[in-house]
């Protein structure tokens, strides 16, 4: 959950890094963006150990025509994880490639080298993607439009935390860059919403696929605050945020997506959940 969390979270900011206007945003911005990325790679890193690897598809389930006992359905039901299995080695490689170009990239911004400090946010981005990848491995009986929903789950979850939290750390520079101009925080604000309309369409995809899977009181209480924090109250922010931005009021607005920022990381958070429930990318 941690190792997933942090990539997610690393990727989604250093996209919204590369779609913002950066000509218009001061070199300390993205200096210290580099170095909260070294440290969510660094993390994703030391934490990637806790993941479950991939099993082979013979230990996940029992033949159709077995009747198992009480006994064999409690050791299948240990043999299944928490989450779907992963390439342990690539999200390590991944994760560690992406903290060396945050850490040049640090080194880069503070000395004003702003073109060579680009090419290490897209350095990033890449490694990052590459990790998002290794979380959703091709597996033997999944189809390539069941593996594609995945990953587009997946990059569609850190577009949403991305934005949320690179758009809230961008109104917070605006209190040392106060005449700094508001196109690339009203940017961000509709790479946001974007994102979320992206999340809110897939995650609808997934839930009528979901069929019988959602039942119970538990599940529907994780699915509404799924949906009700983590997707529906931020849009209503996001479109609070822009037109507080029309005002120039960038402390009312950073509050906004302070609260945005909180609300979808309890979205995502319970969508990780359902889907390793559910196995379906909610």
């Amino acid at each position: 959950m941690i190792t997933q969390f942090t990539l997610l979270l690393a990727h989604g900011m250093s996209l919204m890094w590369l779609l913002m206007p950066r000509r218009l945003v001061t070199s300390g911005f993205f200096r210290i963006q580099s170095l909260v990325a070294l440290g969510l790679c660094v993390l994703a890193t030391l934490a990637a150990g806790q993941l479950t690897p991939a099993i082979s598809p013979g230990q996940r389930t029992l033949p159709a025509t077995a009747q198992p006992s009480s006994e064999a359905v409690e050791s299948t039901h240990s043999l299944r994880p928490d989450s779907p299995p992963t390439n342990l080695t690539g999200i390590r490689v991944a994760a560690i490639l992406a903290a060396i170009f945050a850490y040049f990239g640090s080194a880069l911004w503070r000395i004003e080298y702003r073109s060579a400090g680009t090419v290490c946010l897209y350095g990033i981005f890449v490694a990052t993607l590459a990790g998002l990848i290794c979380l959703a491995p091709r597996l033997p009986a999944q189809s390539s439009a069941e593996w594609f929903g995945q990953v587009l789950s997946l990059w569609s979850s850190a577009a949403v935390i991305g934005g949320a939290t690179t758009a809230m750390l961008l109104g917070h520079w605006y209190l040392t860059a106060p005449m700094m101009s508001l196109a690339p925080l009203r940017r961000l604000t509709h790479l946001w919403f974007a994102a979320l309309m992206l999340r809110l369409v897939l995650s609808a995809w997934a839930w009528m696929h979901a069929g019988e899977a959602v039942a119970g009181s538990l599940i529907w209480t994780w699915m509404a605050l799924r949906w009700l924090a983590g997707i529906l109250a931020p849009l209503l922010l996001a479109v609070m945020t822009d037109r507080i931005l029309r005002y120039r009021n960038t402390q009312a607005a950073t509050g906004v997506l302070f609260a945005g920022v909180i609300l979808v990381f309890l979205g995502e958070m319970s969508a990780a959940l359902l889907q390793a429930e559910l196995r379906q990318p909610l």
